[in-house]
């Protein structure tokens, strides 16, 4: 709600946020505790069952509602009654005190958020040493589901539960950043990088087993029985985006792009009412619509998008990621802009003091081209910089003056820009024919077949397309030249379904749409003495 109204400044959404600050704030006890499932008569204490009890977990993300507050409006009541809870928590598990950590990691990146955006370093310090707990087996049971197995620079990839997994990522990412802690910087990036190369699918979604809802062993990637929950690629979404303002690195953004487009964007029913808890690649059968007026259990997630389930995260964390989205698109810095995800949109903004003001125009990815008009620019030289896709090809770059300049995949900056005039544009042109994505062999459950991407989209096949036929029966010829007339139609992403396909059938052959996952295809994400092959498993160049 809070990223919500500060996006559209709904006066009605304010007015349930203010009834609902006063209700949770009725809850809150002298001390800044804030649950009313612990510590009340007749339930358990406080901090009894850190292994599922989720209670810091409900802290962090109320925490992280404050910082969208302050970001959005500033301080009022209810980020008074968050800093509240924050300073419970370092009160009660700062050092002295209850030396452990949650059993679903939030609290971290919690906490460093909230550092950032009040400058009080005591928050930081406390996500730090929850950070540093991790692999000190402070938990009861199953170390390795909740991250307690290895200390969190000394592990080599993501594993366990994805959602807790990837929230403690992004959580390190921010504490490493924020005290100049270089090699939990680089811990992290090698297990992203090894996770991308070999435990993510093509749509980008992370965590293949239904089993702990995890990370699966290498190349253990069934698309079919692909879990990729949706709350899962949110939070890789966050980490990746973490990554990208750590480094610099374009391959962070590209990752952003694909779960974007092949989880997310497809995860919510067009009319809002229901939900994938799990984004599974490819489906042999229909399945029968999913029972209304009851909870689905998550192990029958996939298939349709059902109203409820009995754990039923998702709905409110996708909110929040589309009403917070436009915050990934661009970033500043003292020399200009620089564009990481293409949209239309307007950036206006301060640049060294001074005001810079543009607008984007696309239809991407239907179309490969991006139109950046200078509407104000109030200070002196100014820079402009583009994320282009590791898979664009036939890149050009058309400046103001009508010079083109072709280009590679990577980060393309727009020389000085300090002479331009309102209404001159920058034109950026790439083209998004569908093409072949062939998997890396090792992944057993995919041998032999291909996926069609469409620009960052994956495509797939459908028993709408076919009717009477068995898709499982499907083979396609990858001779047949790329066009848009050999391939499956490119409707919106909400109507996007994943497959890993190829000779033996394109996936998900139900009448219900849905997104796809990905592995971005960069040699360098590979461990050293793997082959030269990318992470989507694309053949090595020639």
């Amino acid at each position: 709600m809070a990223w919500e109204i500060g996006r559209t400044g709904d006066s009605g959404l304010e007015e349930e946020f203010q009834k609902l600050t006063a209700r949770i704030g009725a809850a809150q006890h002298e001390d800044g505790y804030l649950n009313t499932a612990f510590g009340n008569p007749g339930q358990e204490p406080r901090y009894s069952n850190l292994e599922w009890g989720h209670e810091l977990y409900c802290a962090g993300h109320l925490i992280q509602a404050a910082v969208a507050r302050l970001r959005n409006h500033g301080e009022d009541e209810f980020t008074r009654i968050a800093r509240r809870v924050a300073d419970h928590v370092c009160d009660t598990f700062g050092p002295g005190g209850i030396e452990r950590i949650c059993g679903h990691a939030e609290i971290e990146v919690a906490l460093a958020e909230l550092s950032r955006a009040t400058g009080e370093p005591r928050y930081l310090e406390q996500a730090r040493l929850f950070i540093e707990r991790h692999g000190q087996k402070t938990l009861k049971e199953n170390g390795f589901y909740y991250q307690d197995d290895t200390a969190v620079r000394d592990a080599e990839v993501l594993r366990g539960h994805a959602v807790r997994a990837l929230y403690l990522s992004s959580g390190a990412v921010d504490v490493a950043v924020e005290t100049g802690d270089d090699d939990l910087l680089e811990a992290v990036r090698r297990q992203w990088d090894r996770t991308v190369a070999r435990r993510t699918h093509l749509t980008g979604g992370m965590g293949s087993q239904y089993a702990d809802e995890a990370f699966g062993r290498d190349f253990a990637l069934s698309p079919d029985r692909a879990y990729a929950e949706s709350c899962a690629g949110i939070a890789a979404v966050m980490t990746a985006w973490r990554l990208t303002l750590a480094t610099g690195d374009t391959r962070y953004g590209d990752m952003i792009e694909r779960i974007a487009w092949n989880v997310l964007s497809g995860a919510v029913a067009p009319d809002g009412r229901s939900f994938f808890y799990a984004n599974p690649l490819h489906q042999r059968t229909a399945d029968p619509e999913p029972p209304g007026g009851q909870a689905l259990s998550h192990t029958l997630a996939g298939g349709h998008r059902a109203p409820w389930f009995n754990v039923s995260c998702c709905p409110t964390n996708l909110a929040r990621t589309f009403a917070q989205f436009a915050a990934y698109v661009a970033t500043t810095d003292d020399g200009g802009v620089q564009i990481h995800q293409f949209t239309p949109c307007t950036i206006d903004t301060v640049v060294d003091g001074s005001r810079l003001a543009l607008t984007v125009e696309t239809n991407y990815p239907e179309e490969g081209r991006v139109t950046v008009r200078v509407d104000a620019n109030e200070g002196g030289s100014r820079e402009i910089t583009f994320r282009v896709p590791s898979w664009a090809e036939d890149v050009r770059l058309t400046h103001p003056d009508g010079s083109v300049r072709r280009i590679t995949p990577g980060a393309v900056t727009v020389g000085r820009i300090g002479e331009f005039a309102p209404g001159e544009e920058i034109h950026l042109d790439f083209s998004v024919a569908p093409r072949w994505t062939r998997p890396d062999p090792r992944v057993d459950a995919v041998r032999g077949c291909a996926a069609v991407e469409q620009g960052p989209v994956v495509l797939c096949a459908e028993s709408l397309d076919f009717p009477g036929g068995d898709l499982d029966e499907l083979t396609v010829d990858t001779a047949v030249p790329r066009s848009c007339a050999t391939a499956p139609s490119t409707s919106p992403p909400a109507s996007t379904t994943a497959p890993t396909p190829g000779p033996t059938a394109p996936p998900r052959p139900t009448t219900t749409a849905r997104p796809r996952r990905s592995r971005s295809c960069r040699l360098d994400s590979a461990p050293p003495g793997d082959p030269p092959r990318c992470g989507c498993g694309c053949p090595p160049p020639e």
